[in-house]
C-alpha cells in the first residue's frame, strides 16, 4: 500500500481479516496471507516481491539507481523479517514476564539498524535519503502497530536510540504510511490485540 500510493499508482483494495478468510482469496495466496496483488491473471504474494515489481515497473524509483546501493537496500529490506519477530514478540506478549523477556532481546535488532542508519552519507530522514524508499516502506507498517502497544504500555525503548527515533518518527508522519491503512486501523488492531489475550489488551481493560 505504501509503495502503491508512493507512485500514485490506481488500485482497488480489499481488506481481508484473519479471522475470516474468504475462499477466492485462499486460492490467490499459498500461504493465506496478505498482501496479495493481483495483476492481470497474476496473483503476486509476499510483500518484499510485490514491492520490488512495482519499483521494476512504475515510476518513480523508490530502490536506489547504483547496483550496489540496490543490493545493500535489498539485503536490509530482507532484515525485516528480523525486525518483525523481534518487535511482534514485545507488542503480543501475553504476560510482564514474557514482555521484559521480549524486551530485554529486542536491544540486539534495534542496534544493528541503529548502526545502519548512523553509517548514512546523508540527513536522511529516511533509510537513503530524503525520498522513502523500499527500505521504509518494508519497516513501517511494523514501527506502526509497534507504536500503538506503546501508546497502551509505553516502554520508550526507541527513544534510546536517536537514529532509530528519528527515522520511525518520519515515516509515522509521512502521508504515503498514515493513508496506508483505513482510519480505524488502530480500533482494528486493538481487536487484534484482544484475539490474542495479549498484555497490551489486559492493560487496555484495565483503563476502561
Amino acid at each position: 500500500m505504501i509503495v502503491l500510493r508512493a507512485k500514485k499508482v490506481k488500485f482497488d483494495v480489499t481488506y481481508i481479516t484473519k479471522e475470516d478468510k474468504p475462499d477466492w482469496f485462499l486460492e490467490l495466496s499459498p500461504h493465506g496471507k496478505v498482501p496479495v496483488l493481483k495483476v492481470n491473471d497474476i496473483a503476486l504474494f509476499e510483500s518484499n516481491a510485490i514491492a520490488e515489481f512495482l519499483d521494476e515497473v512504475v515510476e518513480p524509483r523508490l530502490a536506489p539507481q547504483d547496483p550496489i546501493m540496490r543490493a545493500y537496500n535489498r539485503a536490509w529490506t530482507d532484515f525485516t523479517g528480523n525486525w518483525a519477530k523481534a518487535l511482534n514478540q514485545v507488542t503480543y506478549a501475553k504476560t510482564v514476564e514474557e514482555h521484559a523477556s521480549a524486551l530485554n532481546e529486542l536491544p540486539l535488532t534495534l542496534q544493528k539498524l541503529e548502526d545502519a542508519l548512523s553509517r548514512r552519507s546523508n540527513n536522511g530522514p529516511y533509510f537513503n535519503d530524503e525520498n522513502i524508499s523500499l527500505v521504509d516502506a518494508a519497516y513501517a507498517p511494523f514501527i506502526m502497530r509497534f507504536e500503538i502497544v506503546e501508546g497502551i504500555n509505553p516502554t520508550n525503548i526507541l527513544k534510546q536510540y536517536p537514529n532509530i527515533s528519528a527515522w520511525s518518527d518520519a515515516l509515522m508522519e509521512n502521508e504515503f504510511v498514515i493513508n496506508s491503512v483505513p482510519n480505524d486501523f488502530s480500533e482494528v488492531y486493538q481487536v487484534n490485540l484482544y484475539n490474542r489475550k495479549t498484555l497490551a489488551a489486559e492493560i487496555l481493560n484495565q483503563k476502561q
